[in-house]
């Protein structure tokens, strides 16, 4: 059995209107909620053991805040292609996972990652900034998922507005 984590990046900035979408940081609350998730998942023992995000400013910022309040130890990968991409680019990045993880948590952008949560669940869910969803997967390996894998969506949780 596998288990993804899946976050939508925490609140963006629009304070520079010269930035381009890629390069936007955290605003205040994003920088504020973001730590908060990471607890939330030390708490619940559901700490990463593999993190991969997308290589915008705000969904990296995302990831290090996470991973720094979870207590993760590990490297957190950047994948070009978890921006502005489908359901099928996190599944090819969930492909390149080793087996030896159980438990990765995936950071990324809407509104592909409400698609990727109901292509795995088959339910709908809003996720506004930093939601985190945790799917269980009846899979071995991390290649077996597909377009027809039918996971549980065990919870899912948005900081505190």
């Amino acid at each position: 059995m596998k288990s993804v984590l899946i976050l939508r990046h925490a609140k963006s900035s629009w304070k520079h209107p010269e930035l381009n979408d890629h390069d936007r940081p955290l605003n205040k609350r994003g920088k504020r909620d973001a730590p908060l998730m990471g607890e939330l998942l030390r708490n619940k023992h559901l700490v990463p053991e593999d993190i991969i995000s997308s290589k915008a400013v705000r969904a990296h910022a995302s990831a290090k805040a996470i991973a720094k309040g979870s207590g993760y130890k590990g490297e957190t990968t950047l994948n070009r292609s978890l921006y502005a991409a489908g359901p099928k680019a996190y599944l090819d990045v969930l492909h390149d996972v080793s087996d030896d993880y159980v438990r990765v948590l995936i950071v990324g952008h809407n509104p592909r990652l409400e698609e990727l949560v109901e292509m795995l669940t088959g339910e709908i869910h809003i996720m506004p900034t930093c939601s985190l969803a945790h799917v269980k997967l009846n899979v071995d390996s991390w290649l077996d998922i597909d377009y027809e894998t039918k996971g549980k969506l065990v919870d899912m949780w948005q900081p505190a507005v």
